[in-house]
């Protein structure tokens, strides 16, 4: 049997990297690649139902040993950030890791007082790049928790459980995960996400979360004669951003803060595009936030013209918390198994949004577990060997005490 860092090196040496803007799911062809070697480990593993859909979308399931009881799932993503090169990775395992910082090159080094949490992992074996290129552990990790629990229920087929569903899902890292997942077909009544940070995290929480373009149409005059006829859609531009809180920006909040942010400025005198996300876990702040951005719209429009400013508003997700709290046995049974492996459990709201807050929506109650890894979406990210270990446990507990 493969132990779950031999899978995850395996899996991270494909590159899965998904694309912002492109319209087709998945939005890059290899993603393909690591979908078709899932299914033919999964098959081969005893999983006879694996298969993968015409977007990319890998599903199979372990059948129930016991009549009348209820699916679960497990799901994780196969594709990594664009945020990051995630082509040629090449691991390195500091073994035994004793503290401080770890180079990675000659130009970057994970460093110990920015990364504190490396402090957690003294003595435990690390994989980290060599500089160069993200890691991938956002979500190859997860990939490789939840096979290498399967491999360990399919050994075990005394024991009492009901059907065990698995999910592996392209395009989470450009938002695109949960389009066109297949609930029904998955077939579980619930599930988790194995698609957080270290060990022993439980996330069911999250933003809720809008985006907004802002086009501002002004009037272009040669500036020696513009007294009183140019209207410059830059400064427009500035004139909103400064009517927003500063205070509520992301590098001001932590926690249960919500924030606006301003992702991209482009134009010039003539028109200018403003783009923002908006963000925060209250759902009356929530709106709050979105009514600002409508009044600055409206105020501009007065003072310049009509017109003169073009809000286009779009939700994007909602916090997942209002369909998991009437299955709050998910956070106990959860908690329950992160106290069985011999770690804390630690509830922390997402600064972001899950594949799982979006299935909730869609009627697979789904909170998130971390993977153990760190770092996620740069050339820093790292994973102890032991964490995912103890996550495999951490699942492994979850099943029996689900069936318990």
């Amino acid at each position: 049997m493969e132990n779950v860092a031999q899978r995850f090196l395996r899996y991270i040496a494909i590159d899965t990297q998904s694309a912002d803007g492109v319209e087709q799911i998945p939005s890059t062809k290899k993603q393909f690649t690591l979908a078709r070697l899932l299914v033919e480990e999964m098959q081969a593993m005893g999983i006879a139902d694996a298969r993968v859909d015409a977007h990319g979308y890998v599903y199979g399931s372990i059948p129930a040993t016991a009549e009348g009881l209820p699916a679960l799932g497990f799901i994780a993503h196969m594709d990594t950030s664009p945020d990051a090169p995630g082509c040629g990775v090449r691991p390195r395992i500091v073994r035994n890791y004793p503290g401080g910082d770890i180079p990675l090159n000659a130009e970057t080094t994970i460093a110990e007082h920015l990364f504190p949490a490396l402090n957690n992992y003294i003595g435990n074996d690390i994989i980290v790049t060599d500089g160069t290129t993200l890691l991938g552990a956002d979500d190859k990790a997860g990939i490789a928790e939840i096979l290498t629990l399967a491999e360990t229920l399919l050994a075990h087929p005394e024991q009492k459980r009901g059907r065990i569903c698995f999910a592996f899902t392209p395009d989470e890292e450009v938002g695109c995960g949960a389009d066109l997942f297949d609930v029904p077909g998955f077939g579980a009544d619930f599930a988790y996400t194995v698609d957080g940070g270290a060990a022993g995290e439980l996330e069911y929480e999250n933003f809720n979360a809008a985006s907004a373009k802002l086009t501002f149409y002004g009037v272009g005059i040669h500036p020696g004669s513009a007294k009183g006829r140019m209207r410059n859609a830059l400064h427009m531009a500035q004139e909103f951003d400064a009517m927003l809180p500063s205070a509520e920006r992301p590098e001001h909040t932590e926690g249960y803060e919500g924030f606006f942010h301003l992702t991209g400025l482009s134009g010039d005198v003539t028109q200018a595009t403003a783009q923002y996300i908006i963000r925060d876990h209250d759902a009356g702040k929530f709106e709050a936030k979105k009514a600002l951005m409508l009044a600055a719209t409206a105020f501009l429009c007065e003072k310049y013209g009509p017109g003169t400013v073009v809000l286009a508003l779009k939700d994007s997700y909602y916090n997942m918390k209002e369909k998991i709290l009437p299955h709050f046995h998910l956070i106990e049974t959860a908690k329950a198994a992160i106290e069985k492996a011999g770690i804390l459990p630690e509830i922390v709201p997402v600064r972001g949004g899950t594949d799982g807050a979006r299935l909730s929506y869609m009627g697979l109650p789904c909170p998130n577990l971390g993977t153990g890894g760190h770092n996620f979406h740069g050339v820093l990210e790292f994973i102890s060997i032991q964490s995912m270990e103890k996550v495999v446990e951490i699942l492994r507990a979850i099943v029996q005490l689900t069936y318990a």
